[in-house]
């Protein structure tokens, strides 16, 4: 761009307006919306930030503070390299708040109007650099509902989507108005016609703003609500202003009908030049990322020739670059529709029919997890791999997989709903706090996690460390062990916990349990150690040899459920789906059909819930 970047209007503090929100210095007026102001602030070291603060009349309202929660869940859950960074928050305190990066530049809408149109590569880098944007945020679960050339700001190392959309529409009494929600010339036909929105909104979205920045004019019009509005349902867009390679692609994205929409994966790969199968293609990788922030930057006003979306093979980019960001909290600043976002991607649906605008009332569940449940229809449950009786295969089965699936069921997920995503032993707590995985079931003690970090629901099972054994091996108390062989998996502390206890024996070093089960049963070992439903899962694949947990119990481990922190309705309703379990049977019933060839005297009481 030719012209520096642009400031947003900053007016002076009113009367009534608080001096300072905890560390920061409030000196302005951003903007003021529905639900709350976003004020200028500066930190004790100098930097502007953003400061979004509820307002006062929502402040008692439980709904309200429930999506405030969301909006700063939403900012935190989008991949470090497209989001502003959230520098502080107080969602408890009397005056609820989010403190978040300024970010200043024009909105596309500003650029155009003074400027003219993109075309050429500046057009190509646009369409580019959005996408991957949107293509970010759904790949953390987040439906964005009000993208449109307004809430795309160019900022100087290339677009940036702003403003995680009006998912809520709040009206002067603090309830959810019972109105369409989004800004009509951007809206897509099931917005408009009350139906299920999500992620296939957003592309069609997409693919209205990208009319509009080659050809300066809204695809359906603009000129009364009640007629932009029919066109978005029953008439197609113009596309006559797209160059040819864009003209495909934005028109696959303007289907009426939702379900043959591309998703916004497909929508990158096919800018970016990359072959893809639109029934059955992966989502983009962290290259094809990387590869579409690289090919945004630089000044979108030149207008070269177009270089042609399909014909485009840039280099794969090593490191992520920070060319595309997506602003969560500060997009705010301009764009002043104060909403949450939405988690989720919508299921099939019917095609939109033609019929007068109408909308349904979209009621808060009161529960950010069960909110983007009822938005997504999918549950994501992150799991560890390769635990025979527990969590083994692809998919995979065992124990803490029929937890999830009852789990999932009660939360009212969809069938084909429940996707299981692997986490290493040590990425549990991030993968729900980054928002990778909606909840963890994996044999995740509560006592050892990091409580800042996760909440937990449960527990579902009371586990113990304890020593598997061959059945009539004489081993039935800790003292049995003195002189024995005991194969310990490597970075295993249960050995060293019994040696602690005065008892010695000799270690037989192995690199995992599967190789220590194998010892187990060729006699190499007396016994092996770990948690005890880890180790009967292992002791109960093993063939031509009898085994059994000894009952030492030498701690007690209160396997959670980890979900994201400020979300009471879930964890309560969690609770009570394990209690039901225990009540009916339900978990005597899994710890049988999938331990029961091992010895094991299972816990069957229900384990003292967690309080929420």
């Amino acid at each position: 761009m030719n012209e520096g970047s642009a400031v947003p209007e900053i007016r002076p503090l009113r009367p009534g307006d608080p001096p300072r929100l905890g560390k920061y210095t409030l000196t302005g007026r951003l903007g003021e919306g529905g639900q709350g102001v976003v004020y200028l602030g500066e930190s004790e070291d100098g930097e502007r930030v953003a400061v979004k603060l509820l307002h006062v009349r929502f402040t008692e309202e439980a709904h309200a503070r429930s999506r405030f929660a969301r909006e700063l869940e939403a900012a935190r859950r989008v991949a470090a390299f497209c989001t502003a960074q959230v520098l502080g928050a107080d969602l408890d305190g009397e005056a609820p708040y989010i403190a978040s990066e300024l970010i200043e530049g024009p909105s596309l809408r500003e650029v155009v109007e003074r400027e003219g149109p993109l075309a050429g590569e500046a057009l190509e880098r646009l369409a580019i650099g959005t996408a991957t944007a949107l293509t970010a945020i759904h790949h953390a679960g987040i439906a964005h509902r009000d993208f449109k050339p307004d809430n795309v700001m160019i900022a100087t190392d290339g677009p940036r989507v702003v403003d995680f959309g009006i998912a809520k529409i709040i009206d002067e009494s603090g309830t959810i108005t019972t109105r369409a929600v989004g800004t009509p010339a951007y809206m897509a036909p099931e917005q408009i016609a009350g139906e299920r929105v999500g992620f296939p909104a957003d592309v069609f979205a997409w693919g209205s703003t990208i009319v509009f920045t080659a050809t300066g004019r809204a695809p359906f019009g603009s000129d009364t609500i009640v007629a932009t509005l029919n066109r978005v349902i029953n008439h197609e867009a113009d596309l006559g202003g797209l160059p040819e390679g864009l003209r495909e692609i934005v028109a696959a994205c303007l289907n009426k009908d939702q379900r043959l929409r591309p998703t916004s994966d497909v929508l990158l790969k096919r800018l970016l030049g990359h072959p893809v199968d639109e029934e059955d293609a992966p989502e983009a990788s962290e290259e094809e990322l990387a590869e579409g922030a690289q090919a945004a930057t630089g000044d979108l006003t030149r207008q070269e020739e177009p270089a042609g979306p399909a014909r485009r093979r840039s280099a794969v980019v090593a490191a992520l670059a920070a060319g595309v960001a997506v602003l969560g909290v500060a997009g705010v600043l301009l764009a002043l529709h104060f909403g949450t976002a939405q988690g989720g991607q919508a299921g099939p649906s019917r095609p939109p029919v033609s019929r007068p605008p109408t909308s349904t009332p979209e009621v808060s569940t009161g529960s950010p997890l069960l909110d983007r449940i009822e938005e997504s229809g999918r549950l994501r449950v992150g799991f560890r791999k390769g635990l025979p009786g527990i969590s083994l295969g692809d998919p995979p089965r065992g124990f803490e997989v029929d937890v999830a699936a009852h789990i999932a069921r009660a939360l009212k997920v969809p069938e084909g709903g429940l996707r299981f995503v692997p986490v290493g032993y040590d990425d549990r707590e991030e993968a729900v706090e980054k928002g990778r995985v909606d909840l963890v079931i994996a044999n995740f003690s509560i006592d050892g996690a990091d409580r800042r970090r996760v909440a937990f629901a449960g527990p579902y099972y009371l586990a113990h460390r304890d020593v598997l054994v061959r059945t009539g091996a004489g081993i039935d108390e800790l003292k049995d062990l003195r002189g024995r062989r005991i194969c310990v998996p490597l970075g295993q502390s249960t050995g060293a916990m019994i040696r602690d206890r005065g008892v010695d024996f000799v270690a037989v070093q192995a690199p995992d349990y599967a190789q220590c089960a194998f010892q187990l049963a060729d006699g190499r070992a007396d016994a092996m150690v770990g948690d005890d439903l880890l180790i009967a899962g292992f002791g109960a694949r093993l063939r031509g040899v009898e085994v059994e947990i000894a009952g030492l119990r030498l701690t007690s481990e209160r396997y959670g459920v980890a979900l994201r922190s400020q979300d009471p309705v879930a964890c309560r309703k969690i609770n009570e789906v394990i209690t039901s379990m225990y009540e009916d049977g339900t978990m005597r019933r899994l710890l049988r059909d999938h331990l029961g060839r091992v010895g094991f005297r299972f816990e069957t009481a229900r384990p003292r819930p967690e309080a929420c």
